[in-house]
């Protein structure tokens, strides 16, 4: 499978007043829209059946992909990052009853931090993407391989 190569895939604007004013839980709203664009972005190519993309963006959106990306990030986090993170994973709500709450609570988490880097900092966003971008791609690739 090809997938597009890396890109600014989003017309990115800075606008860290707003992303002070939103709560951890909006932020995290915000981050998951944008979190499933760039997944969306990436499995454009090759031209695929709808029900196809779908699979494939839905493998990488859900909470427990979600989840273990924030453990490959970790590392990446500057302190303030981390804080984002933890303030997102604080406010999440019960999610669904077939992921269990810290995979979920992780999950939010990730969102928060995606969405407050981009109204922040979409240089910093842009890098963090494009390390997650390699790990897809890796786990893509592997898969394909068997």
């Amino acid at each position: 499978m090809v997938m597009m190569a890396s890109a600014p895939f989003l017309p990115i604007v800075s606008d860290a007043i707003a992303a002070q004013r939103l709560s951890p839980s909006a932020l995290a709203y915000f981050g998951d829209a944008v979190y499933e664009l760039f997944i969306r972005f990436i499995f454009l190519t090759p031209p695929q059946r709808i029900n196809a993309y779908h699979h494939q963006v839905v493998a990488h959106v859900r909470a427990e992909s979600q989840a273990r990306y924030m453990d490959i990030l970790w590392p990446h986090c500057t302190a303030a990052e981390l804080t984002i993170f933890r303030q997102g994973r604080n406010a999440a709500a019960d999610g669904p009853k077939r992921v269990p709450a810290k995979i979920y609570r992780q999950a939010t988490g990730f969102e928060a931090l995606l969405g407050y880097l981009y109204l922040t900092d979409p240089q910093r966003l842009q890098d963090v993407l494009a390390l997650l971008e390699q790990h897809i791609r890796a786990e893509v690739a592997a898969a394909e391989s068997l």
